[in-house]
C-alpha cells in the first residue's frame, strides 16, 4: 500500500454500524448503516476506493467520536473536517463546498442551493439533487439538510431513504408537521 491509499474503519453508533474512509488528503468516505455490517463495509470500500480496513489515526478517531456524538443527539460542526474531493467534477465539488456552509439545524431546498451557486430553473435543482444522491460523505457533507420544494423531505440515498433523512434532521431539532419543516421553538 502506498501512503495515498484509502483505508476504512467501521464503528458502532446509536443508529447502527457506520464507517469512515480516509487517505493522506483527508476524509474520502462516510457510510451510514446498511442492512448489515458486511454490506456497510462493502459499500464504504467501493465508494471510497479503500484498499483495506485499518485502525484510525488520531484525527480520524476524533472524527469518529464526533460522528458518534452527533448520532447521539449532540450538536457537532463538521465544516472544518478535511475532505478529499479529488476526482469529483467541478460542479459537484462546488455544490458540496456550499453545502458544508449550511449549519446544524438549518435546511435549504435544492432550488435555493442551486440559486446560491448561480443556477436557476429546474436544471440547477436537478444538478443539486444528483450531487446529493452521489454524496460520498453524508453527515460531514450534510446532504440531509437539503429539502425538496415546499420544504418537503425529498429523497435520500442512504439505507432507509427519507425516514433516515428525517431522523437525522430530528437530531438537529428539525421536525416535519404537515410536510413543512419546523425548527425548534417554532
Amino acid at each position: 500500500m502506498n501512503d495515498d491509499s484509502a483505508r476504512h474503519h467501521l464503528f458502532d453508533t446509536a443508529i447502527g454500524v457506520c464507517g469512515v474512509a480516509w487517505n493522506a488528503r483527508g476524509l474520502c468516505g462516510v457510510q451510514l448503516p446498511e442492512k448489515d455490517r458486511a454490506t456497510t463495509e462493502r459499500r464504504l470500500a467501493s465508494k471510497s476506493g479503500s484498499v483495506a480496513p485499518a485502525e484510525p489515526p488520531p484525527h480520524v478517531a476524533a472524527l469518529i467520536a464526533d460522528i458518534r456524538r452527533y448520532l447521539d443527539g449532540g450538536k457537532v460542526d463538521f465544516s472544518g473536517v478535511a475532505v478529499d474531493l479529488d476526482g469529483i467534477d467541478g460542479l459537484r465539488r462546488q455544490i458540496y463546498e456550499a453545502l458544508r456552509g449550511i449549519s446544524f439545524g438549518r435546511t435549504v431546498t435544492y432550488g435555493e442551493l442551486a440559486k446560491a451557486l448561480g443556477s436557476s430553473g429546474w436544471e440547477g435543482a436537478r444538478d443539486v439533487g444528483e450531487a446529493m444522491g452521489r454524496n460520498p460523505m453524508p453527515i460531514v457533507i450534510p446532504c440531509h439538510r437539503v429539502l425538496a420544494a415546499g420544504g418537503k423531505p425529498g429523497g435520500f440515498s442512504a439505507y432507509g431513504g427519507t425516514t433516515t433523512k428525517q431522523k437525522l434532521l430530528a437530531l438537529e431539532g428539525v421536525r416535519f408537521d404537515g410536510g413543512a419543516p419546523r425548527l425548534p421553538g417554532m
